[in-house]
Formats: structure tokens, sequence, C-alpha cells
């Protein structure tokens, strides 16, 4: 583990700028972009399209190491280049900015209130190709729907074992086990989901450090006994379909809490913008979520 990553990701002022849309998520953000489906063919061309998005994204001086601290990519973005070097490279080398990786292979059906992941086959080889990119620590994502505790008890307990496998591997696993902001018991659930969370932290080895990317809670400052726990990196928060002001709002009042906002970030960027608008909505975003982020 990179000790300098690991201080930065820590203790460091700023957020984590999520741009790890892949699967069925990269036409939407696509479209969000200006793109329709119809300007590529083949999953490939799709792919090419997002890169050169991101790529825009992350070469903008707006994307700082003084606000951002970190940046979740997909596999498909970690195995491609930006100006010769492999992204996670360019981030840190040239930007200062920790790489993390998503990992999971998305979502499997609703049951029990819940959509635990699916089944990651290749996790093994997945990891070891991530510490030869380079690559600080890792993205999973799983969705809570309804306050039942069967349910949440599998996601956590699911997302926990994954997590000590890639803590084995020297990385530092992001946890997210997302509330949906649309659940009619979002508050319940997360009442439940913050005790099996303390549950699995009591019960992790001394030296195992992670993350936590959770929906920014109903009842503000909730998750902040979570941020002094010592096995918790950081605590960060997903936009989860907010808009990019409603975001910032919640996240503002919640201390301690910083950003890792994917669709609350890019909101406002297009493929036809000059790279001087472009530059400048990205900038006015940063800003903003970065002031959220250090309240």
């Amino acid at each position: 583990m990179n000790t300098k990553q690991l201080e930065q990701i820590h203790a460091g002022k700023g957020f984590i700028a999520a741009l790890d849309q892949s699967g069925g998520s990269t036409p939407k953000a696509l479209l969000q972009y200006g793109i329709e489906e119809s300007k590529y063919s083949n999953e490939e061309e799709m792919y090419e399209l997002v890169h050169e998005m991101r790529t825009r994204i992350i070469k903008s001086p707006a994307f700082d190491s003084r606000y951002i601290l970190g940046a979740i990519l997909f596999e498909n973005t970690m195995d491609r280049l930006i100006d010769g070097q492999f992204t996670a490279d360019y981030l840190w080398e040239r930007k200062g900015i920790v790489p993390f990786l998503k990992v999971d292979k998305g979502l499997a059906e609703l049951e029990d209130g819940v959509q635990v992941m699916k089944p990651i086959p290749d996790l093994n080889d997945l990891l070891e190709r991530a510490i030869k990119r380079n690559i600080f620590g890792t993205k999973m994502r799983s969705v809570i729907k309804e306050a039942n505790p069967a349910g949440i008890k599998k996601v956590v307990e699911q997302q926990f074992a994954i997590g000590r496998e890639i803590v084995k591997k020297g990385l530092v696993p992001i946890v997210e086990p997302e509330v949906d902001i649309y659940s009619a018991d979002k508050q319940a659930a997360e009442a439940i989901l913050k005790d099996e969370i303390s549950a699995q932290l009591s019960a992790l080895d001394q030296d195992d450090k992670i993350m936590l990317k959770l929906s920014i809670p109903t009842e503000d400052n909730f998750y902040s006994d979570l941020m002094g726990n010592p096995h918790v990196v950081r605590v960060v928060a997903l936009s989860g379909g907010y808009s990019q002001t409603e975001a910032i709002d919640k996240l503002a009042r919640n201390h301690g809490l910083i950003a890792s906002f994917s669709r609350a970030l890019s909101q406002g960027l297009t493929a036809g913008q000059t790279d001087e608008e472009f530059n400048t909505m990205l900038t006015k975003s940063v800003h903003a979520i970065y002031e959220a982020s250090i309240k």
C-alpha cells in the first residue's frame, strides 16, 4: 500500500470523483454528455467515446488535486492510456490524484428488499491486474430499497466478505451499500445498515483498513461515529440521483462526510462545449462539491 496515497485519502481536504460508469450506465452517461446511442454501433466504439469523455475531464485544469483526492475508474478505463500512460499512472504522476477501481459486476435481482452484488468470478485476477496498474483501492456497490433486516444483513456481509479478500491483496476497498434515496423507509434502513456495518467493523483484523461509500443520510451527521472507527480510512457520500444542488446542500450539513459524486460532478458537461465552456462548468462543479466536502 502506498502510504502517501493512504494519508492523502485519510486526511486530505477534498473529494473523490466517481468516473466508473460501466455496462448499462455508460449509454446514460454518454447521453447526459450529449452523445446519443446512434453515434456508436458497438461496445468498443461506446467505450472509446466514454474514455474520450473521461480523458477530457481528467486532463481539465479543473481536475486538480487541491480539490480532488481520488478518482474511481471502470476496468476498461484502467486498461486505457492518457497521453501514453495508463490512466491510474496519469492520475497519480501527473495530477497527484489517487486511483481506485470499480470491481463489482453489477447487481443481482431484487430479493428481501435489496440487490446484492452479482458473483465476481475473476476477482483475484482483476485485483492482480489492478496492482500491476498501480491502483490504490477498489469500489463495489449494492443497493438497499427497503428496511428489511435480513436483506440488509446479506448486503453488508457480502460487502465485507469480499472486502476482506481485497484487503489481503494490500488494497483499500470502498464498501458501498447504497440506500435508495427514494426508499419509503430510508431512515429506518439507514439505522439497520449502521448497526450491521458496526458489527462487521468490530470483526475485522486489527490492521484492516476500509472505506465506506454511503447515501447521504436522512438525519444529518448520522454516520459521524463510523468516521472515528480505526478501521475506517474515510466515509464518502454518493449523490444517489439527487441533483447537484440537492446533493451539495445535503452533503454540506454532514460534517466530515466528503463527496464521491458521479452524475452530480459531470452535470452540465457536454461534448459540444468548447474547452473554455467545458472547463468553466467543471471548475464551478468541482469548487462547489469541494466546499461542501470540507464543512
